[in-house]
């Protein structure tokens, strides 16, 4: 192991103190005795089962869509893939507001597509099948992003041979390909489904604040942080040991990937 400055202590020392005092500030103000209760109101349980069914699905979503275009993105080259490859990082950096906005104006009753929608008697704004969209749209980069890593880092040389051999491309990619990339795979459906759970933004915006409907864990505890703060350090609490759960998780597997 290379040897390095031991001032770096310092700033390591001011980022874990950044990230973590606020978490643990937080941790002391939790009604802990009235937590059971708390969580099983029926304003806490109904933003928890909307939650988990929409970040389910729309976890399925970008694991349909992302391994695809992550297996595209890896596999090819030229101004359209980076091209791509710009479109698919842009909703990282975009402020979630701005991107409820764009599926708003996109899907709503009036937008460029929901209005052909709403025609037929279609309508995406301000339901259930919107919070999906919003969290699948800001949550796909990830996948991408991850999966499209461990393919470009893994050696080409295995699929090249089992085509040579006679394997079709799809037998290669069942077969050789996924199995390499599977601990990445893994990791990145793990941070697309807790991206997705602490999705705020553009759910609000696209999508509304309906108890049962489109209120999600974020989306309440936003409406409660006045009117009941200790409900919503309780949700808050859900999100942070669900979050930490799933980096753990993500690490691990992204250390299988390396080994």
């Amino acid at each position: 192991m290379t040897g390095y400055p031991r001032w770096l202590w310092v700033p390591f020392a001011g980022a874990l103190a950044l990230l973590a005092v606020p978490l643990l500030g937080m941790l002391t103000r939790v009604a802990w005795s009235e937590l059971p209760a708390l969580l099983t109101s029926e304003r806490a349980l109904d933003a928890l089962r909307l939650s988990l069914f929409t970040c389910t699905i729309a976890t399925i979503v970008v694991v349909l869509l992302g391994m695809p275009t992550a297996l595209l993105l890896a596999r090819t080259d030229g101004w359209l893939t980076d091209l791509a490859r710009t479109l698919v990082t842009v909703p990282m950096v975009l402020p979630p507001v701005v991107a409820g906005l764009a599926l708003l104006v996109t899907f709503g009753r009036r937008g460029l597509i929901g209005q052909h929608l709403s025609a037929i008697g279609i309508e995406i704004g301000f339901t259930t099948t919107a919070v999906i969209i919003a969290q699948s749209f800001v949550s796909l980069p990830y996948l991408i992003i991850s999966v499209e890593g461990a393919l470009r880092s893994s050696s080409s040389e295995l699929e090249r041979v089992a085509a040579t051999l006679g394997a079709s491309p799809s037998r290669v990619f069942w077969r050789v390909t996924l199995p390499v990339i599977r601990p990445a795979l893994a990791s990145g459906t793990a941070l697309a489904f807790a991206r997705a759970l602490g999705e705020f933004g553009a759910t609000l915006t696209f999508a509304g604040s309906l108890q049962g409907t489109t209120r999600t864990l974020p989306l309440e505890i936003y409406l409660l942080r006045e009117s009941d703060s200790d409900l919503a350090l309780a949700l808050a609490l859900v999100l942070v040991v669900v979050a930490v759960g799933i980096v753990l998780l993500s690490t691990r597997l992204r250390g299988a990937q390396d080994v």
